[in-house]
């Protein structure tokens, strides 16, 4: 099976090293090879990735808190500022 990566979101976190970060959200696409046409066909499979824009890998747990996978660095989303 065919895959691919498709961008969702991107938003700033804050490290809990006191350094500012982009995480990108991302969801796997699946090519579906049962429909024949010119174009391709690409379906979401469910799977969700989140890296940082350098392409670390951020692991989200089940509560939504988020970790830099390689530094163990806890990231909290950064809120906008307010108009």
């Amino acid at each position: 099976m065919e895959r691919k990566l498709h961008l969702l979101e991107s938003f700033a976190a804050r490290g809990a090293d006191s350094v500012d970060y982009t995480v990108h959200g991302y969801e796997y696409l699946a090519r579906d090879e049962s429909i024949v046409a010119r174009l391709e066909n690409w379906e979401p499979t469910g799977v969700f990735e989140y890296r940082l824009a350098d392409g670390s890998r951020v692991d989200v747990a089940a509560d939504g808190s988020m970790r830099i996978a390689k530094t163990g660095v806890a990231l909290s989303a950064k809120k906008p500022a307010a108009a």
